[in-house]
């Protein structure tokens, strides 16, 4: 069962985070959160295929993630469809 409030807490903070990537031409999409607090995300655009996404994604994102919601387990990346 997912938790409305933890959820929209997640998204956010992706909120705040977005318009980083967004000046770097990239971007992120929440798509959903597993019932042991993982965070899935969608990177877009640059960042979607920048040799780099991994350190965003967990060094950036994850680390942003967690310090705001120290509930979250972690961050992961899916791929678009």
């Amino acid at each position: 069962m997912i938790d409305i409030e933890l959820e929209n807490k997640v998204k956010n903070v992706i909120e705040q985070i977005r318009p980083y990537l967004q000046a770097d031409g990239g971007d992120v999409e929440y798509v959903d959160m597993t019932d042991e607090k993982i965070v899935n995300l969608r990177l877009l655009g640059m960042c979607g295929n920048c040799p780099h996404s991994q350190m965003t994604l967990k060094n950036g994102i994850e680390a942003a993630v967690i310090r705001a919601i120290p509930e979250i387990k972690g961050v992961e990346s899916v791929q678009s469809v």
